[in-house]
């Protein structure tokens, strides 16, 4: 089974995007104000279901956002924010909070910690 499928399909991944932002949203305010924000300085609903779609599609779910928007291309569409050690622990802290809000635990819960991690590294531009 893909992650897609173990964490439960495309509803539980939507839920853990939503959990995701409300978390950046709530904690992380330097974070969330990198991403388009509603007239009460949430992360916006594009950006919410722009990840959505990604995070389905990266999980092993249906492509629909490389339909919509093409390659991923991560280390582009970031280039334009810098991420240093900060910023990444910062959305790390977010989607911790995610994970731990909707109690995914388990094999599919290291997997999602050990690659969150490398791609949040991965990202990192500034020093």
């Amino acid at each position: 089974m893909s992650p897609f499928e173990l964490l439960g399909g495309a509803d539980r991944v939507r839920a853990l995007v939503e959990a995701f932002y409300d978390a950046m949203s709530d904690n992380e305010p330097a974070l969330a104000q990198l991403h388009p924000c509603d007239e009460h300085g949430r992360v916006a609903r594009d950006s919410r279901d722009r990840f959505a779609l990604f995070l389905i599609g990266w999980l092993g779910g249906p492509q629909d956002y490389t339909e919509q928007h093409g390659h991923p291309r991560l280390r582009m569409r970031h280039g334009r924010v810098p991420v240093n050690v900060a910023t990444r622990d910062a959305w790390l802290r977010s989607m911790t909070i995610a994970l731990d809000a909707l109690a995914i635990t388990g094999p599919v819960r290291d997997f999602l910690d050990g690659r969150f991690a490398e791609v949040a590294d991965f990202l990192r531009n500034a020093p």
